[in-house]
């Protein structure tokens, strides 16, 4: 197949999409599919030949207009788009979902006669331009990881004041996305957790949603040798982000012993952020290390080697990348029972221990109960890599996939002109 691969933030680094978008697109090369990413800035690192096609922005979002009128190419901001994008980022929506299929559908018709492709793929975007491309007979199918309503009700739990809401209403695009969603070809989701969310957000019937589970790369994700344990726990991910759970488990490691140590490992800490905030409250300043700066991924790899156990605290994960990356470096897991980590950690307890989410003390007596066995947490730490290594594979995944873009192909061709 002529596969069209989506999305609108393509670096690795911005987070899952970007992880999803490159080892879907280097399967299906191996697989002997044609694939072309088209994605906006920052943009993907792809193996070499598998062509990226770019739909430039120029990322005004969160920018002080001084800082943009300082810029070489400030002239640029006069284009309509991004004085569209510039003018409604200053009320806080976030723009680029809806530009990137605005600008795509612009240069559309030229790619469609360049490269005929059968089908397209989005990562998320979920934006107008989908409609335009699916009416000129090309099926569209997209992966919706978790519904963005998530995001913005755990933001609702954390500040209910009217202003929060407001401003967080305006943010998500979700008004585009739920009149958008139903009307493409095909919906596929990461675990059946986010498939049961995508019916009550979207209103799209489980039955037309098909899980595809994400891979996991283990021949880079593995043990370190030799490399020195650091830290008793070791949490990956986000930590501005309400759902990801950081309160939890600091409030579970100020419930445990003196010597029971953390790090956090987040490039993006603000000075006053939760977790500085919440380390002075809770006094742990001498058990917590933060790790903020930003780490390639030899240096992410090796951080999960330094530590005896990966704690994953979130309220909802549509898969969970830090759990099975953890899992596949060998250590095992502390997690919420929360969305798909049950999924991914497995329910048997082999792997890591669920418990149940916001329950600090549940989550320190699992965490204390570990530490108090390494025999039992090193075998733990090899059953959860192998349960990676047999569950979750981006070969697997690609082919799934696959097997969905030809089921909607034959639809499309049965369907009356």
């Amino acid at each position: 197949m002529r596969i069209a691969l989506l999305t609108y933030r393509g670096n690795m680094y911005c987070g899952g999409q970007g992880i999803y978008a490159a080892y879907l697109a280097r399967e299906w090369k191996r697989a002997g599919h044609e694939v072309h990413v088209i994605a906006g800035p920052p943009l993907p690192r792809l193996d070499p030949g598998i062509p990226l096609h770019v739909i430039p922005n120029q990322n005004v979002f969160g920018v002080p207009l001084a800082q943009l009128a300082r810029r070489p190419d400030r002239m640029r901001l006069f284009e309509p788009l991004t004085l569209w994008e510039t003018g409604v980022s200053r009320f806080g929506v976030f723009p680029e979902m809806q530009t990137f299929g605005l600008r795509l559908l612009l240069r559309w018709r030229e790619l469609q006669r360049r490269h005929r492709f059968d089908v397209v793929f989005d990562n998320q975007s979920l934006t107008w331009g989908l409609l335009g491309i699916q009416a000129t007979g090309v099926p569209v199918v997209s992966v919706i990881h978790h519904p963005l309503h998530l995001d913005r009700e755990a933001d609702f739990a954390i500040d209910p004041g009217f202003r929060k809401r407001i401003r967080r209403t305006l943010y998500f695009p979700l008004f585009m996305q739920q009149v958008v969603a139903p009307r493409l070809a095909g919906i596929v989701t990461v675990s059946e957790a986010s498939r049961a969310e995508i019916e009550r957000c979207f209103g799209i019937p489980e039955k037309r949603v098909r899980v595809v589970y994400n891979g996991t790369d283990t021949e880079l994700f593995r043990p370190v040798p030799g490399q020195r344990i650091e830290t008793d726990l070791l949490f990956v991910g986000r930590t501005e982000d309400r759902k990801k759970g950081i309160g939890t488990l600091l409030q579970a490691l100020a419930l445990l012993p003196e010597h029971v140590t953390l790090k956090i490992v987040d490039g993006r800490i603000p000075d006053e952020g939760l977790v500085p905030r919440l380390i002075r409250r809770y006094g742990l300043e001498r058990r917590v290390v933060l790790q903020r700066r930003w780490l390639e991924l030899e240096d992410l790899i090796a951080e999960y080697s330094t530590a005896r156990i990966a704690v994953v605290p979130s309220f909802f994960e549509g898969f969970g990348f830090p759990a099975s990356e953890a899992m596949a470096c060998g250590l095992p897991v502390v997690a919420s029972a929360a969305g798909a980590l049950p999924e991914v950690v497995g329910p048997d307890g082999h792997a890591g221990r669920l418990v149940p989410p916001r329950d600090p003390h549940a989550m320190a007596a699992a965490i204390r109960d570990l530490l108090a066995d390494p025999q039992r947490l090193a075998q733990m730490g090899r059953n959860a890599r192998a349960r990676v290594q047999s569950v979750f594979r981006w070969r697997d995944a690609a082919a799934e996939l696959a097997a969905v873009f030809e089921d909607v192909r034959r639809a499309a061709h049965r369907r009356p002109r």
